[in-house]
């Protein structure tokens, strides 16, 4: 019976790329399906093997703690180098496409209440 290890919606490609290098460099059998076009199936890693699946997610586990330390300096990183916007730097850059998302923002919370606050 096949295992899911892990699903690929929203996985950047460099990240997938290294859980497959993980995998082909440890061995693992796995085969993966793409997440479809318009996000009706999620895609994923699979395993057939039940040992393989705790081995594979035991690596997965470990890579991804890894990635998080690594993608966490990174941010850091950014943010010590000004690199990272807020929203005012954002305003000051982009206004109209701020004040429009938030202006979008402000409409659908008013559509979404409208019915609570008439009563």
């Amino acid at each position: 019976m096949p295992h899911h290890l892990m699903n690929l919606r929203h996985v950047p490609d460099d990240e997938a790329d290294e859980i497959r290098a993980l995998f082909e460099q440890h061995g693992v059998a796995y085969y993966e399906t793409p997440p479809s076009r318009w996000g009706i199936s999620m895609g994923g890693f699979w395993v057939h093997d039940a040992d393989e699946a705790e081995r594979a997610r035991a690596l997965l586990q470990d890579y991804q703690a890894e990635r998080l330390n690594r993608q966490r300096a990174a941010y850091q990183q950014d943010l010590d180098a000004g690199r990272v916007r807020g929203f005012w730097a954002r305003l000051r850059h982009k206004p109209v496409t701020t004040l429009a998302a938030c202006l979008a923002m402000a409409m659908i919370l008013l559509l979404t209440l409208a019915p609570y606050l008439r009563l």
